[in-house]
């Protein structure tokens, strides 16, 4: 990394593991068997990097009626699933995290659970790649994306200043927490979910420049 940037932050989610597209398409064929119709596509633009009761909200407001009695229990079971199953990685995640200098100060920081982040990176070897730098917007604070906190919590937990850190992030709520921190925010635009106009979007909300793949994430932190 070139001397502009101290520290790499990741999102998880469609930056590391291709996750995105699925697990909205579930919650849109949930949503429609409820009598809520709902695409892929739709559930994209309104709950993509969204967790917890901020997911919750969102669907609620989207379906204009509270949670259907037993979507939360379905959802935990496709998550045990994908857990027990494994996700397959971004295209060049594992072999770019794995190429980092063991001195470059590295974080994960993301809306999923620790024990998602962690079972997944299990799945791809790299247990070890994050060490303790891995953060949680569900255990580590109190207001998860959109909001920043959980980038101002890695970039204190590396000891390095936020304007310092580079952050890689995909979804549109996960670029505003990025580029609210003022770090310097990548949008990568490589994982399944990412439409044609995915990128505009994320430019549109401020992120300072787009990777079309890891290769280009490289060349941008030279």
């Amino acid at each position: 990394m070139s001397g502009r940037f101290a520290a790499l932050i990741f999102d998880f989610d469609g930056v590391v593991i291709d996750s995105e597209y699925a697990s909205n398409a579930y919650v849109a064929e949930l949503l429609t068997a409820e009598g809520h119709p709902t695409t892929p596509e739709q559930a994209m633009d309104n709950f993509m990097g969204l967790a917890g009761q901020a997911f919750h909200s969102a669907i609620e407001r989207w379906i204009g009626a509270p949670l259907p009695e037993g979507f939360e229990k379905a959802m935990q079971a496709q998550d045990e699933r994908a857990i027990a199953k494994g996700i397959e990685p971004v295209a060049g995640a594992p072999e770019f995290i794995a190429k980092l200098l063991e001195t470059q100060p590295r974080a994960v920081a993301s809306s999923s659970s620790l024990r998602w982040i962690k079972a997944h990176l299990g799945h791809l070897g790299l247990e070890r790649a994050f060490g303790d730098h891995i953060y949680s917007g569900r255990e580590h604070v109190t207001r998860g994306k959109p909001a920043p906190d959980i980038y101002f919590h890695a970039a204190r937990a590396l000891d390095v200043p936020i304007e310092r850190c580079a952050i890689i992030e995909d979804s549109p709520v996960g670029v505003t927490a990025a580029v609210a921190s003022g770090a310097y925010v990548i949008g990568l635009v490589t994982g399944n979910h990412c439409a044609s106009d995915h990128g505009e979007k994320i430019l549109a909300l401020g992120a300072h420049t787009l990777a079309r793949d890891y290769e280009e994430v490289g060349n941008l932190l030279r």
